[in-house]
């Protein structure tokens, strides 16, 4: 017989398929149950479309056809998040399953947006619906870390990711482009672009290196492309100037849009830089952010306490000089070979 935990593991995996375009949603899994078979499934495919349960319960009257609204009746729905209780792109999904007078829902997390907020749970409650809460808690806030950040902490979920040799260097001394990673740990960063909002960099990084900051190894949409330059001084021929995706340039000069690169002006950038880049990030609805750097920018982010995951391949190769890596004090949480390299994953004790 399966049980309540085995069916929301079912919920996440399909929670897990909305990661690159749900953004600033949550992702939501959804399986429907009667007599221990499941009968529909569903999730959040895309911001703006519909939500996990919509998807689930169409899903059983496609297969059904008029013996699914008895089928409903006696149902148990199993959710990753509090059916949503708001008019907001979509209809309320708590509503939903009220009309379908669903017998039970089992839920993993409560939503913290305000505008459900325990409203969803109180709904079905109201209606005679049996909710169950809790059910695999951990794992589901894991999933949705970014969007439990974003609401709770107002900032954005920050990734840091760098690669650093042997012996701990990060970048050459002369600011020429060389690589430390290897072939396979690029197409993976690529892939992790693909699964973030936005990606972040300073004027050293664009200049030395001229990064596309792209998804082109990966299928998937490319992040918008964030650049830190204070007096303007990056040259209009760089990559982070083309129609690829769109570019934020935080700088003390202007604020304008020119097509797909929009400049925004700050007060002294020298000053709490990364949590004036945090908030801003937060007002614009970005809901995770990776900074690949420079060292200059990790550090500041470091040192504010700002982040909540690092990424740090640890390559094979010594150098015999250049400019240190950050240092990092967190939680490894997992160490992965990648060829000869290792991937070494930390989380921020503070958002453990």
């Amino acid at each position: 017989m399966m049980t309540d935990e085995l069916y929301m593991q079912r919920c996440l995996e399909l929670a897990q398929t909305g990661i690159a375009s749900v953004s600033p949603n949550p992702m939501v899994g959804c399986v429907i149950v009667k007599g221990h078979k499941i009968i529909g499934e569903g999730y959040h495919s895309k911001f703006g479309q519909a939500h996990a349960e919509l998807n689930a319960v169409n899903a059983v009257i496609a297969q059904y056809g008029t013996q699914a609204a008895s089928l409903l009746k006696d149902a148990t729905v199993y959710v990753t998040l509090e059916p949503c209780a708001h008019f907001g792109k979509t209809p309320p999904c708590a509503d939903l399953l009220i009309r379908h007078e669903v017998k039970k829902v089992v839920i993993s997390n409560n939503d913290p947006f305000p505008d459900v907020d325990g409203k969803g749970i109180s709904k079905l409650k109201n209606a005679g619906i049996e909710v169950h809460q809790g059910v695999l808690e951990n794992e589901c806030r894991q999933l949705n870390r970014r969007f439990f950040t974003r609401i709770e902490k107002q900032r954005p979920y920050i990734i840091l990711k760098w690669a650093q040799t042997a012996n701990g260097y990060f970048a050459p001394l002369n600011s020429s482009k060389q690589w430390i990673s290897t072939p396979l740990a690029k197409r993976l960063v690529h892939k992790w672009r693909s699964e973030e909002d936005a990606i972040l960099v300073g004027k050293k990084t664009i200049i030395a290196d001229n990064p596309q900051l792209t998804t082109r190894e990966w299928e998937g949409k490319n992040p918008i492309r964030l650049v830190i330059d204070k007096n303007l001084e990056i040259p209009f021929e760089k990559h982070i100037y083309n129609k690829e995706a769109k570019t934020i340039v935080f700088n003390e000069v202007q604020t304008n849009v020119i097509q797909n690169i929009h400049y925004i002006q700050m007060e002294d950038m020298k000053y709490y830089l990364a949590q004036k880049i945090a908030f801003q990030l937060y007002l614009m609805d970005v809901q995770s952010v990776i900074i690949e750097g420079g060292a200059n920018i990790l550090n500041q982010f470091i040192s504010s306490g700002l982040w909540d995951e690092a990424r740090v391949f640890n390559a094979a190769k010594n150098w015999e000089t250049g400019v240190y890596a950050p240092q990092i004090n967190g939680l490894i949480t997992e160490v992965i070979p990648i060829n000869l390299d290792k991937l070494i994953i930390y989380k921020n004790w503070q958002s453990i």
